[in-house]
């Protein structure tokens, strides 16, 4: 079917215009073709624009209806509903002029009743997504199955005590997945958000693990049979809407893929609302997921400090998102990830225009983040300030420390007779110096 955007007619495509424009429906900092460090900067950040939050919430809470009057949310979600949801939604991601996409099954497809009429409607936005990716050039950064808002899966899906349940988990994530695998996706991402527990009373811990485990394993062993070359990637989370989740953060979702030996097969999506969640700052869960090999994508958004749960707003703090991009650069950059905009405009926001107020201004947040930290390392004084801090492990006492024994290491410190003395940490001149590239 042929549909003509109509949504968005009003709304110019977004450029650079430079840090003094007056124009507020342009970038002043995200000049996508601008070399930083070697690479341009689209390459650098590459970013995506979700279809949950941005085309498929309608602006409700629990307190009240939804907010937003957007033409394809007015009546039934059906495949022409769909299908115009899907035309307005490339229109906006082409106006914005950004790479990538991002979707779970059911934000872009008609509802379906059954595993029959998913597999259907599915397949009818999978085809619209070819056609549009075709025509526009815009690609998709990563699929995933949408396993919490269905009634049939307040219990979790594969963590689900029903054995129906976690059947039909399997088929929404075997056609996720084919379907990323066929629209030339990414990554293929799995967020665990009723996998945990509400009360231990009715929860038998341990096989719930074990199902997760084995879960996670099938989908790798089908990503390998399908031949899909992309990453699969964990969201960590600690709580909401479970009480507990059981990829509460990075650390524990690598114990998780050790347990399961999934450590060199499954690497992390990391969001920064949920690293605020689970009591981390945002870039303590990056430099983690570096540390521990599985920094894999980012979902980009903020939390309200004033409010323990996940409000899924846009970036809007350069300090944050400076230190945040020292830490994705000296991760090495990303390979198949991206900064998905996981964020969503206030349910007052309810103009068409608000979705491009949002986006442009956490864009240009991390653009201005990566050009004050890329000038930060290249000053070089607080990557030399950090590594004075650890020379010592390069002497001969250092090396002898590092590959002896408990009973060697005791021995040199009796041989010698050492006294260690404090040496300054320097975090205070490490913040002024790093205050000064923000």
């Amino acid at each position: 079917m042929s549909i003509q955007p109509t949504y968005f007619a009003d709304i110019a495509p977004i450029t650079f215009k430079g840090p003094d424009t007056n124009d507020e429906l342009a970038y002043r900092f995200y000049d996508k073709d601008r070399v930083v460090l070697g690479k341009r900067m689209e390459d650098h950040l590459r970013f995506a624009v979700c279809f949950w939050h941005t085309f498929s919430w309608p602006g409700n809470d629990i307190f009240g209806a939804g907010t937003f009057k957007r033409p394809w949310l007015a009546g039934a979600m059906d495949s022409q509903a769909a299908a115009v949801k899907r035309t307005e939604g490339f229109d906006f991601i082409k106006k914005l002029d950004v790479p990538f996409y991002c979707f779970h099954d059911v934000d872009v497809m008609a509802t379906a009743n059954n595993a029959a009429e998913h597999t259907r409607y599915l397949a009818e936005a999978v085809d619209d997504f070819e056609r549009l990716q075709s025509e526009t050039g815009i690609k998709l950064l990563w699929g995933t199955a949408n396993l919490f808002s269905h009634p049939r899966f307040m219990a979790g899906g594969a963590t689900n005590p029903n054995p129906e349940v976690v059947a039909f988990a399997g088929m929404q994530v075997r056609q996720m997945l084919d379907a990323t695998h066929r629209l030339g996706g990414e990554n293929y991402v799995l967020w665990g958000g009723r996998e945990g527990y509400d009360t231990l009373l009715n929860t038998d811990l341990k096989k719930e693990l074990d199902q997760l485990g084995r879960f996670l394993n099938l989908v790798v062993e089908h990503k390998h049979k399908i031949g899909f070359k992309g990453t699969v990637l964990i969201e960590p989370k600690p709580h909401e809407p479970t009480k507990h989740q059981y990829d509460f953060d990075t650390a524990t979702v690598y114990g998780f893929l050790k347990a399961y030996g999934l450590e060199n097969e499954v690497k992390v999506n990391i969001e920064a609302n949920h690293a605020t969640l689970a009591g981390h700052t945002f870039e303590h869960e990056l430099a983690m997921a570096n540390a521990l090999g599985i920094f894999g994508s980012i979902d980009a958004n903020r939390g309200d400090h004033q409010n323990g749960w996940d409000t899924d707003q846009f970036p809007n703090s350069v300090e944050e998102l400076t230190i945040a991009m020292v830490e994705v650069i000296r991760a090495g950059g990303f390979t198949t990830g991206g900064f998905n905009f996981d964020s969503k405009v206030r349910r007052q926001s309810v103009d068409a225009a608000d979705l491009f107020y949002g986006h442009i201004g956490g864009i240009d947040v991390i653009a201005k983040g990566l050009l004050n930290a890329a000038a930060l390392i290249e000053d070089g004084r607080v990557d030399a300030i950090r590594k004075d801090r650890y020379a010592g492990w390069g002497s001969d006492l250092g090396q002898k420390v590092a590959s002896g024994s408990l009973a060697d290491i005791a021995d040199l410190a009796t041989s010698q007779n050492l006294d260690p003395q404090p040496k300054s940490g320097q975090q205070e001149r490490l913040e002024n110096l790093f205050n000064r590239f923000c």
